[in-house]
């Protein structure tokens, strides 16, 4: 369920010798984002904390699929018929996706909405829909049919029907922008994260040498309507529910599974992450992580990951050797996962 935007939580309680623990919410991209900042001044946390959430809202009102005044809604809404100027940020944003795209050979798909709409996936949570259906979807997806022009910061789509769906890159962005923020204001701990699925580690807690970030086992008995959370602790956390616990020093977690959106047809569950290559869910990979110093990478490749299943972890290793590699993925015929990690 989709929380208020602008809604926010603060809190303020005392650190180890004296320092003081700062926790700041606030909801945004159809998520929470939590801020946990430790320092000597409570006052200047706070501000900080507060800059980086606004800095969060202010990405979430360019990049939005879903706010009709948004950037991408109006490159959506025009960009078919005639070149759209945009922020320089958000062009360098699309440069670097478009590159990203490239680099996995379309299975980080920033394009991939009309096959998202497709699928039900848009507005619910999926149904089958006919193969020509799929087949028209196909041929209005893929990133070498947007044209970028880095002289006039400017977005054309070669082909009706085109849509930019920044979901599986827009967190970690803005996560990486928060912290900057946090950054210049001087703080030098901090964990942040945006849901499930992006997190970042800035510094270290005051009592433990890295930040912990908790994957949990997809199977693993949770709450009602819970599949697969994060968290963070300062403090080692033997949950025999955890799928891994990541060490996280100035650098980000991405994590995409299948199930926030998903259906069930016969003995095969169809979640919302589709494979542009031959337009359908993703099958046998269920949730893959990625830690890299860039939130905005590591968002992004973790749904390549998803996508690309096992090759994916050679394709990531070539393509970014510094990062560790997580990837469930279901055994057949059982609720089981076989894992495939580097350096987790």
């Amino acid at each position: 369920m989709k929380e208020p935007a602008g809604q926010q939580a603060a809190r303020v309680t005392p650190g180890p010798s004296d320092a003081a623990t700062v926790v700041l919410a606030r909801a945004a991209m159809h998520t929470r984002f939590e801020l946990l900042l430790h320092g000597s001044d409570p006052v200047a946390l706070r501000a900080a904390g507060e800059q980086a959430l606004d800095e969060i809202e202010r990405l979430e009102a360019q990049l939005s699929l879903y706010r009709p005044t948004s950037e991408i809604a109006h490159v959506n809404r025009y960009a078919s018929d005639r070149a759209v100027p945009v922020s320089p940020n958000v062009f360098r944003l699309l440069e670097q996706a478009a590159e990203l795209s490239r680099a996995t050979g379309g299975a980080f798909d920033p394009t991939i909405g009309p096959l998202v709409r497709c699928w039900g996936f848009m507005e619910g949570d999926g149904c089958r829909p006919d193969a020509d259906a799929v087949a028209t979807a196909r041929a209005s997806v893929g990133m070498e049919r947007v044209e970028l022009d880095g002289a006039k910061f400017t977005v054309r789509f070669r082909r009706p029907g085109m849509m930019l769906d920044l979901g599986a890159i827009g967190k970690g962005y803005a996560i990486d922008q928060a912290v900057e923020v946090l950054r210049e204001a001087g703080v030098e701990s901090a964990f942040l994260h945006g849901g499930t699925s992006s997190s970042y580690g800035l510094g270290r807690p005051p009592d433990a040498p890295v930040w912990k970030a908790a994957i949990r086992d997809p199977f693993a008995p949770v709450a009602a309507g819970a599949k697969a959370s994060q968290r963070c602790a300062s403090s080692p956390d033997h949950d025999s529910n955890l799928l891994a616990e990541i060490a996280l020093t100035d650098v980000s977690l991405g994590v995409s599974g299948i199930w926030s959106k998903s259906f069930v047809e016969g003995n095969r569950t169809f979640g919302h992450v589709i494979d542009s290559r031959n337009g359908e869910p993703v099958q046998g990979a269920c949730l893959a992580a990625v830690v890299l110093p860039s939130a905005t990478e590591a968002d992004a490749l973790s749904t390549a990951l998803l996508v690309l299943g096992a090759e994916g972890v050679e394709v990531l290793k070539r393509l970014r050797p510094n990062g560790r590699l997580l990837l469930a993925e279901l055994t057949e015929g059982s609720a089981t996962l076989q894992l495939r990690s580097r350096g987790m």
